[in-house]
């Protein structure tokens, strides 16, 4: 398969219809509230875990929504946290049957790690997601060439079919900039990976061109740190935060890492995020200024 098919569309099951993330979003709600209740009642995790024969990381695990539940499970954590209104044990049954249900990528199980699942359907689910890049343009903005060779040095032993479908999961993920209503995403984007040409020459001028194309979305915010900003405050490195909707579940931030991510969920760590990304957008050229430099830069290309 050339890189001009890896857009042949899944099949209908597979689609993402702008409407739902899957199981995710019941995950994170009904993790959220166990966690309200655990800590109502002074109940340990590993309290928790011992009712449910599991260990105290997988409480952990459960009440950020990063793993299935047993409606047996939930039964006996509803009974050990001593709620016994039968409205709210229906309703919170619910949301454990739902939260099991597949996940839109599923299609591309093979080729989606464990320890993005969560990042995954929560990104389709998100109203709002910030980002900071340090070597590559930001996943939901890359061409499929562009992707095609960044997948290409980050999986060297992929070949054909693999590859094939590595980016067109990285492009299916891209359909929430065009759904209604769209997420909102805003970008901030060092210099030097719109200067660095991955795939080769042409494939960087086609990224840079399609960039400038994007910026035109309302939905989308591209700013670029300079070389001459110097020192800035997203030297740790690359940072996403999404924001559900609704207002009642915590953001997420996910720190990928070569072969597994991090996911900084107290209030304390993700405030501090928080203030990475926002001193970020005050220390970037503005948003104004990202098509005259883009063009800048295609043109030294």
């Amino acid at each position: 398969m050339g890189s001009d098919e890896v857009l042949t569309t899944p099949p209908d099951s597979a689609l993402l219809d702008g409407r739902s993330a899957g199981p995710m979003v019941p995950r994170l709600v009904l993790g959220a509230r166990l966690r309200e209740l655990r800590e109502a009642r002074q109940i340990s995790r590993t309290a928790a875990g011992e009712v449910i024969r599991a260990s105290r990381s997988k409480i952990s695990r459960l009440e950020a929504g990063r793993h299935g539940f047993k409606l047996r499970d939930v039964t006996d954590l509803l009974t050990l946290y001593g709620v016994r209104d039968e409205g709210e044990r229906a309703t919170l049954l619910t949301l454990a049957e739902e939260a099991n249900a597949p996940a839109w990528w599923q299609y591309f199980n093979d080729v989606v790690p464990y320890w993005a699942q969560a990042y995954l359907g929560a990104e389709q689910a998100a109203s709002l997601i910030r980002c900071f890049e340090v070597q590559r343009v930001p996943q939901l903005l890359q061409t499929p060439d562009y992707a095609r060779a960044s997948l290409r040095l980050a999986h060297s032993d992929a070949r054909g079919e693999e590859l094939d479908r590595r980016v067109m999961l990285r492009m299916t993920r891209q359909r929430i900039l065009r759904r209604r209503p769209a997420a909102q995403l805003w970008a901030v984007i060092d210099e030097a990976a719109l200067r660095r040409p991955v795939g080769g020459i042409g494939t960087m001028r086609a990224q840079l061109r399609h960039l400038i194309e994007i910026c035109r979305l309302p939905q989308v915010t591209v700013q670029i740190m300079p070389f001459v900003a110097g020192g800035h405050a997203g030297e740790a490195g690359p940072v996403t935060i999404l924001r559900l909707p609704g207002g009642r579940l915590p953001d997420m931030v996910y720190l990928e890492q070569r072969v597994t991510a991090l996911y900084p969920d107290r209030p304390n760590e993700i405030e501090c995020y928080w203030d990475v990304m926002n001193r970020l957008v005050v220390e970037a050229e503005s948003p104004e200024e990202t098509p005259t430099i883009l063009h800048r830069i295609l043109q030294e290309t």
